[in-house]
């Protein structure tokens, strides 16, 4: 495979990209800063195929990315690759406002194949490639000039060693007949809501014990407020205010803004200077939080019960027993949340009840809650067996 120096300029980018709009799949990955900001700073972009890799300099004077963010949002020949990509994607969409389309992530194909609930990228290259990764330059300064050849040499290893490991988790995919598995799974990684920050659904992230529509309401106004404060700055929305202390200000809002200064989290300075009147301006703003977009509850999880919940712990065991015969992870096949609401009695909108997770797995859970299954113990070996119930 050939390596290029580092691009710093658009003509050498553009040239790099007209060969890879070629290619059947590049792989993808980045090196970027986010802890000081809300953005994360984009500090090198690494891409390559079977015969060739590059790192691109994001940051160098002048240089047009357009090339390489068409390759990645608008050529839908060219499959991305990336590992643990939704940073990377992330990214993506911050520049373009679209998803890099179609896209293949090695961390979701690895736990089909039944190598890990969320494998490393290291293990997985010393596993199916059989190199040993330097680590060395992981945790550097991506944003520091100029950037040293051992550096480099790390980001591009990263996308070299993905185009080689790519090719053969496919095949491996495509001997189990694994692949169709994860086509939901990537369009669902690729989904743009996933990567809008709406200041209008902050609020959804932040964990409040109240379930009061005037409490909800002000911290939807609370957490929206900060969001577009954190926006502006370009600083981590733990910088303006901690989730903890956004709660406890939507859960006892003080009467006036000199009650800020007595607020555990915020600076005393607050209850007198600019910051601290926009805060007390977005609560005096807050309407209680309508109907409709109150949480339902099953978004606290369903009222299981001692009995629903040994039946979730059943249906836990059995998720085990499925995934171990067939090597894949447990967490690609069922989420504990699903396990709970089939527990529970509900029946609809739960992935386990559609498509391949239905064969693998949702069949067997169905029959398993409704009676049809039980669990037996035959010469020491834990094992399913069809009840009378079921003839």
């Amino acid at each position: 495979m050939h390596i290029h120096p580092l691009i710093t300029d658009s003509e050498s980018l553009k040239s790099l990209c007209d060969r890879l709009a070629q290619s059947d799949f590049v792989a993808v990955d980045t090196e970027f800063m986010r802890e000081n900001s809300y953005w994360p700073e984009l500090c090198l972009i690494q891409i390559g195929n079977r015969e060739e890799a590059a790192a691109v300099d994001p940051k160098a004077d002048g240089i047009d990315l357009t090339p390489l963010l068409d390759l990645m949002v608008d050529n839908e020949d060219v499959l991305k690759v990336f590992h643990a990509g939704g940073q990377d994607i992330e990214i993506v969409y911050n520049l373009t406002g679209k998803t890099p389309h179609p896209l293949f992530d090695t961390q979701i194909a690895a736990m089909a194949l039944g190598l890990g609930e969320q494998v490393g990228y290291s293990n997985l290259v010393e596993s199916l490639v059989g190199k040993t990764l330097d680590k060395g330059a992981r945790f550097t300064d991506w944003a520091r000039r100029p950037l040293d050849k051992r550096q480099i040499d790390y980001a591009i290893g990263d996308v070299t060693h993905l185009a080689t490991l790519f090719p053969k988790m496919l095949e491996r995919l495509r001997r189990t007949g694994r692949g169709d598995w994860l086509d939901e799974e990537m369009e669902r990684l690729a989904d743009p809501s996933n990567y809008e920050n709406e200041a209008d659904l902050a609020w959804k992230r932040v964990r409040i014990s109240s379930r009061k529509a005037d409490v909800l309401g002000r911290l939807k106004a609370l957490a929206a407020w900060r969001e577009n404060e954190a926006k502006a700055k370009n600083l981590p929305r733990g910088r303006i205010m901690k989730d903890e202390t956004l709660a406890d200000v939507a859960s006892h809002p003080p009467a006036g803004q000199e009650g800020l200064a007595r607020v555990r989290g915020l600076s005393p300075a607050w209850g007198g200077n600019d910051i601290g009147g926009r805060l007390m301006a977005a609560l005096a703003a807050a309407k209680p939080l309508p109907a409709d977009e109150m949480p339902g509850r099953e978004e606290r999880g369903p009222g299981l019960g001692k009995e629903g919940a040994l039946v979730a712990d059943l249906l836990k065991l059995l998720l085990k027993i499925r995934a171990r015969e067939g090597n894949v992870a447990a967490r690609l096949i069922a989420k504990s949340e699903e396990l709970e609401m089939l527990a529970a009695g509900r029946r609809e909108g739960l992935s386990i009840l559609t498509g391949w997770r239905f064969d693998e797995f949702g069949r067997d859970a169905l029959d398993l809650v409704e009676g049809r299954l039980a669990f037996a113990v035959k010469g020491g070996k834990l094992m399913m067996t069809r009840t009378e119930h079921s003839q």
